[in-house]
């Protein structure tokens, strides 16, 4: 539903499934494309903001944490231990909790990586991920929806602009500008974006 989406189509669970293996589970429906593509957003302060613009979406939480590069001397291969850190900072500076987001978009480049991302930042305990998006949990309607945008794999992952993107996604459903893909009553919404194989994360938190 993403009029600007690498791929703006559905997707079948059997040709995800029928696509060529990458490396086993993970077949090349799975793993995120290569894209181009830039995205910009202005962040200033709220009596700057409000010459600009009449529906200003604020920033009220940011976390940053990292870990180990080596995916060897990493304490679970199941997880992403930033993404747990930097989500909790968020969650403190912002006043909020997992429950009250309603929105968010993560950093799904491989259909692992949003199992494990939905689990990291608190929207279920670890090992439920799966059934969470199985029970359509993770759709427009669900308990949060998750990458409105498409996310990476859908929308596409032009690297360097995607955390970017994911901070426009939200500031647009935020605004209810989303269109088909708009979460009613969207109020505060997540970004949760990754680096080096999930050794450095950032969340931010938005609220209208």
């Amino acid at each position: 539903m993403n009029p600007i989406a690498q791929y703006p189509f559905e997707i079948s669970v059997e040709k995800v499934l029928k696509s060529s293996m990458v490396a086993d589970p993970l077949t090349l429906l799975d793993c995120s494309p290569l894209t181009d593509g830039a995205a910009a957003i202005i962040l200033a302060r709220e009596d700057i903001a409000k010459k600009y613009t009449d529906t200003p979406v604020y920033l009220t939480g940011s976390g940053q944490a990292s870990d180990t590069l080596a995916l060897h001397d990493r304490s679970s291969l199941t997880g992403v231990l930033a993404a747990k850190i930097a989500s909790e900072k968020a969650y403190k500076m912002a006043g909020v909790t997992a429950k009250d987001i309603p929105v968010a978009e993560v950093h799904d480049c491989f259909s692992i990586a949003e199992l494990m991302a939905i689990e990291d930042i608190g929207f279920v305990s670890k090992g439920e991920g799966g059934k969470f998006v199985q029970d359509g949990q993770t759709k427009i309607g669900g308990k949060v929806a998750v990458n409105t945008s498409g996310g990476l794999k859908a929308c596409g992952h032009p690297v360097g602009a995607t955390g970017i993107k994911q901070a426009a996604e939200i500031v647009i459903q935020l605004r209810g500008d989303a269109g088909k893909r708009q979460v009613d009553g969207a109020e505060i919404g997540l970004t949760h974006n990754v680096g080096g194989s999930g050794a450095t994360c950032v969340v931010n938190i938005f609220r209208r």
